[in-house]
């Protein structure tokens, strides 16, 4: 979407990471990495406010919706808010909206590439090495939490209590990537979700990753919906930003208003 498009909100934006996410990587006063690259700057060349919390690694929903609550009432003390989640920044911002008291704070959430309903990468890799995580994960003084509350049987609980809230508007995006455009890194996890819930972004499906009043699908694996590029579409020469796209989501929200 062209800049002239792209609305400006009269509520700040708040990019939520997700699992072993981060806002940015600084070093020397310069930023090496940014987990929304493009995007931020995307939304702010037209006059919207942006902010990005930086969450925990792997502690669970309920610990980082807490710490993502903690950040709102910090940095936009009063007034509202817009929230854009990505994976299981979506399912934090959930249950910060219906779990602790933020649904008058919180006028829309997009969810992007989000297991609503659990990955099944999440339930392999807990079957197959849950046991042995969890001792090295405490050892190094870390939760393994996260990695549970995405499994389909948490997921399944937590929708059964985690409802949306009537006066927030809740959207979503999910992402498909297939064949060529698959890098190795994804293929395995991909097979996976692929022969239990079908078309997938790598690690989630867009049936879990469906919810709220629209659904859009991209595509693109799990890091490219955002914005992280596709290695084999950038040797091709054919890789276009997504950063736009999330214009169309403010458009969106803007819409619904």
């Amino acid at each position: 979407m062209p800049e002239s498009l792209i609305p400006t909100l009269d509520a700040p934006i708040i990019l939520v990471h997700g699992l072993c996410g981060y806002d940015r990587v600084v070093a020397f006063g310069r930023t090496l990495k940014d987990y929304f690259p493009g995007i931020r700057e995307q939304l702010e060349a037209v006059g919207n406010r942006v902010l990005v919390p930086r969450l925990s690694c792997t502690r669970g929903v309920a610990e980082r919706a807490a710490e993502l609550k903690r950040f709102i009432q910090k940095r936009v003390p009063a007034g509202p808010v817009h929230l854009i989640g990505h994976s299981m920044g979506g399912l934090d911002a959930r249950f910060m909206v219906s779990r602790l008291g933020m649904e008058d704070r919180v006028q829309s959430l997009t969810t992007v590439g989000t297991p609503h309903r659990g990955s099944p990468f999440a339930d392999w890799y807990v079957r197959r090495f849950g046991r042995l995580a969890t001792p090295f994960f405490q050892a190094l003084g870390l939760s393994y939490q996260a990695f549970l509350d995405l499994t389909a049987a948490v997921c399944h609980r937590f929708n059964e209590t985690v409802l949306d809230a009537p006066n927030v508007r809740y959207y979503s995006v999910a992402g498909v990537c297939e064949g060529q455009w698959l890098g190795p890194a994804w293929r395995f996890p991909h097979g996976i979700v692929s022969r239990a819930e079908g078309p997938n972004d790598g690690v989630v499906s867009v049936a879990s990753a469906a919810w709220g009043e629209h659904n859009d699908v991209w595509n693109g694996d799990h890091l490219n919906l955002v914005n992280w590029p596709n290695r084999r579409a950038q040797k091709r020469g054919v890789w276009d930003s997504v950063a736009p796209d999330y214009g169309r989501i403010l458009r969106r929200v803007a819409d619904g208003m």
